[in-house]
């Protein structure tokens, strides 16, 4: 993550006239809204994120057991492999598993 750059010009000369120069060293407090293990509700099913970078966020969500008959009559049940698929890490999802700050 960036520094914020030392005060009192010591990063060479200011020139009182250069305002614009102090809103390219503003940085936000933590650049991306989705945080690797974050666990948030998506078409009824729980999904965890497994990392996340500038560009995407990881994340997997398991599938329902499947159940069913052979043709001799014998049910099978198996858990398919969860599906990982990849969001914006700036996506506006509800996280469920993160604590409030006081």
């Amino acid at each position: 993550m960036k520094k914020h750059p030392p005060p009192n010009g010591k990063n060479g000369a200011r020139d009182p006239n250069q305002n614009e120069f102090g809103i390219i060293w503003e940085l936000s407090a933590y650049p991306f809204k989705l945080r690797a293990g974050d666990v948030f509700q998506f078409e009824g099913r729980l999904c965890r994120v497994l990392r996340v970078n500038y560009s995407s966020a990881v994340v997997i969500m398991s599938l329902p057991v499947r159940e069913f008959k052979t043709r001799f009559d014998k049910p099978v049940r198996f858990q398919p492999a969860p599906k990982r698929f990849y969001i914006s890490p700036d996506s506006e999802v509800t996280v469920l598993n993160r604590k409030a700050r006081r």
